[in-house]
Parts: C-alpha cells; structure tokens; sequence
C-alpha cells in the first residue's frame, strides 16, 4: 500500500503544471513582429481619426438640421408686410443653413428673380461644402484601412515563406506562425477599421442629404413667396 501510495506522488510531482495563458490586447498586438505593430498602430489611429470625424460631423450636421417649424411662415409675414430688415433679423437669430439661404434671398429682393435663385444657390452650395467638411477624409479611411490591412496579409506571408525557405523546406509550424500570425490580424484589423468608417461615411451622407433636402425645400417656398401677385 505505502508502495503504491509512493508512485502516485511520484506520478503527481512528474505532471507538468498547466498555466492558463491570457492574451492582452498589447500581446496581441505585438505579437506579429514589428511590421504588424507598426500596421496595427496606424489602424488604431487611423480608427480614432474616423471616430472623431464621424461624431464631429454628426453633432454639426444635427445642429444644422434644427429649425423653427414656424420660421418660414415669420418670414412670408414680415417680407409680406415690408418688415425685411425684420424678416433679416430672424434669419440671423436662427442661425441656420436654410436660414442664412433664406437671408441671402432676402437681401436680394428688388433685384430680378433669376438672379435671387442664382444667388439662393450659390449660398447653397456653400452650405453643402460646410456640411460636409472632412466627410471625404472619411470614405478614404473606408477604402484604405483594408488596403493596409491587406499590406499586413502580404508582409506576413512574405516572412512565412522567408523562414520556409531559409529552413530548406522543412521548417516547423512554430517558425511559420509569427508570419501567418501577422498576415491574419493585420487582415482583420483593417477590414474592422473600414467597415466602421464605411458605416459611418454613409450615415453622414444619408444626414447631409436631408439637410441639403430642407433646405431645397425652403428655398423654394421662398421663391414662390416673391412670385405671389402683390
């Protein structure tokens, strides 16, 4: 009995003690060598760029979007009645896109009605140009994160197939890791940093072109204001 009691305590002493191995997010960064650090460290930052854009064209774009919904019917009443540095007033108080095209119609009243509508439109695609200040720095992040990525996919397996070949042809799976390591992240890394920039890009467009939308819409209601019949 105290026989077998001794080999059991042997056998527990021999067994290799297992760790659980926990990978942090800095591991599994560095993890495929210095040309996927170097790719994964310009997603990340290129991920913050496309965050602070997004949201700061979003609060914009949602500020621009506001409006008093009796604005234009203020407006038709003061021009109506002759009040238009009154009807001015108002534009600036409202401090809008379609305000501020609304304005400029106004100080053109007297002049012909083509020539207000030109105006009307340049002003307008000013606004357009506010609205979507840096959005173009968006879709790009979309199209060229994956493309790093892919950067990353190629490198990694240009350095898997170095240590094949400088292995002769027999190199172990544990050389070969850090490069597929490598190629796979770098893949996923890029292709999340611009499906995020991409869904953000078209949210952006889809909230400009309401904007853009009201304002048409305003501007026509304007228009037809100074083609009723005194």
């Amino acid at each position: 009995m105290s026989l077998f009691l001794q080999e059991t305590a042997e056998q527990i002493v021999e067994e290799p003690i297992v760790h659980e191995k926990s990978e942090s997010l800095l591991s599994l960064i560095t993890a495929g060598g210095t040309a996927g650090t170097v790719i994964i460290i310009v997603l990340i930052i290129l991920l913050f760029v496309a965050f602070y854009i997004y949201f700061e064209r979003l609060m914009a774009i949602n500020k621009s979007s506001k409006i008093d919904d009796n604005f234009m019917l203020q407006i038709k009443d003061n021009v109506a009645n002759g009040r238009i540095d009154a009807a001015k007033m108002l534009c600036a108080k409202e401090n809008s896109p379609v305000a501020r095209l609304t304005e400029k119609g106004i100080s053109r009243i007297g002049s012909p009605l083509e020539d207000i509508n030109q105006a009307i439109e340049n002003a307008g695609k000013l606004e357009v140009y506010k609205l979507e200040k840096n959005v173009s720095i968006l879709a790009t992040i979309a199209g060229a994160a994956p493309m790093i990525g892919f950067l990353g996919t190629v490198i990694g397996m240009v350095l898997a197939f170095r240590q094949l070949a400088e292995a002769g042809g027999s190199a172990d799976m544990g050389n070969l890791a850090g490069g597929i390591y490598t190629a796979m992240i770098t893949t996923v890394a890029g292709l999340i940093v611009g499906i995020i920039a991409y869904i953000g890009y078209n949210h952006l467009v889809v909230k400009t072109d309401k904007v853009v939308h009201q304002m048409e819409a305003n501007a026509v209601d304007f228009l037809d204001l100074l083609n009723e019949p005194a």
